[in-house]
């Protein structure tokens, strides 16, 4: 069914017209979809029964073990992950020195 945009419609660039079927696009999918977010929170942070990190980025159940990066962060934020990575970086920086000056 032809509509009004039509004639100025270029050709299809992805996944192009030798995808046709249903397996043929799931197939071309995973061959090519990807995340355009900066993966975080494989070690949340937090109060509740699935945070693997107390508020002082120490690992809980393992003693000695502390996260200092973004996968410390409980949900993405809605821009660039870099800043808050740093931040979180030098927050534990700061419970270091703190920790350091009460040995």
């Amino acid at each position: 069914m032809a509509v009004s945009l039509d004639p100025y419609r270029g050709r299809e660039l992805a996944p192009g017209p030798a995808v046709e079927t249903d397996a043929e696009l799931v197939e071309w999918l995973r061959a090519s979809a990807m995340t355009t977010f900066h993966p975080v929170g494989t070690c949340k942070m937090g109060n509740d029964a699935t945070a693997v990190l107390d508020a002082r980025l120490k690992v809980r159940s393992v003693d000695r073990l502390r996260v200092a990066d973004a996968s410390a962060m409980p949900i993405i934020s809605s821009g660039n992950s870099n800043a808050p990575a740093i931040m979180i970086g030098e927050k534990r920086a700061e419970f270091i020195l703190e920790e350091a000056a009460r040995s």
